[in-house]
């Protein structure tokens, strides 16, 4: 790799394969980015929005790690690791970003192993129970769809870091997407067992894809500001998506969306995230002074 310069590294290093984590590697996550906070943006918000993308992204990677020596195949344990990784990649950078604009300082690690549950605010799809396989699948194409949809908008924010890692997370949400399409097919218009599994996973996950679409004051000002994306703008996008795959594999049309309702976003999870936390703090908190 040349340089810490986000925008040259981000692929560079793994010849522009654009499924690789771009976390990889920097000693400073945003070095080389203008991080001047766009005008009439107050810092306080965009760090608050930043954490809901990273915190989303940290969480379903810490989910996705229960996969690893665990998924039906090697081959697939090796993709959700990689995809995990992706999720890393995406969380670092923007809770560097919100370490910045909040004024605080505090790098990524700061944000992922030194805050408890009540200060995390991804959605409750992202810490639900893992579940079996075919839910892992309906869960990452639940949410790798609706955040796709939030981040091709998000690569025209007025925020350059976040314009930057939208731009780049576009790439590897839609292989996410794109994997997860793949399976719900294969297992959905496969074998009586396996498209009962199916309908059962989407029957279990479908409650919680609501909140995806709730729009929390935060996000709303960042939209109106060109900074963000007002989640409730994607909500139709994203069920004509989920609807296509869907029936082409064989299953029931999805009913619409439950009513929104912003629960994760203001710190209120389920008892799941808890535990979740405890695996992904704790080397960090026995160690708190380790360096590696």
């Amino acid at each position: 790799m040349s340089g810490d310069h986000i925008y040259s590294a981000l692929s560079e290093e793994h010849g522009g394969d654009t499924r690789w984590a771009f976390g990889t590697g920097f000693t400073d996550a945003l070095a080389g980015v203008d991080t001047t906070l766009p005008e009439g943006v107050d810092g306080q918000d965009l760090a608050l929005y930043c954490q809901m993308l990273g915190d989303d992204a940290l969480v379903q990677a810490q989910r996705l790690v229960h996969w690893v020596t665990d998924a039906p195949e090697l081959e697939e344990e090796v993709a959700l690791a990689n995809i995990a990784l992706d999720l890393l990649g995406q969380a670092r950078l923007l809770l560097a970003r919100a370490g910045q604009a909040d004024g605080t300082g505090r790098d990524e690690d700061a944000f992922a192993y030194r805050r408890g549950p009540a200060e995390f605010r991804n959605v409750h799809l992202a810490e639900a129970p893992r579940g079996d396989f075919a839910r892992a699948v309906v869960t990452l194409l639940v949410l790798s769809s609706a955040r796709l949809a939030v981040f091709a908008r998000l690569a025209d924010s007025r925020d350059p870091v976040l314009a930057a890692v939208a731009a780049k997370a576009v790439n590897e949400l839609a292989y996410h997407r794109e994997y997860a399409v793949s399976w719900a097919l294969r297992l959905g218009d496969g074998t009586p067992y396996s498209h009962e599994r199916m309908a059962a996973a989407v029957a279990d996950v479908w409650p919680l894809t609501g909140e995806l679409f709730a729009t929390h004051p935060v996000e709303a000002r960042m939209a109106e500001l060109g900074v963000g994306v007002d989640p409730a703008a994607v909500r139709e996008e994203v069920h004509a998506v989920l609807a296509q795959v869907l029936t082409t594999a064989t299953l029931d049309a999805p009913a619409p969306f439950p009513e929104p309702a912003v629960a994760g976003r203001q710190g209120r999870h389920t008892a799941e995230l808890a535990p979740l936390l405890d695996e992904l703090q704790k080397v960090a908190r026995e160690h708190p002074e380790a360096t590696w």
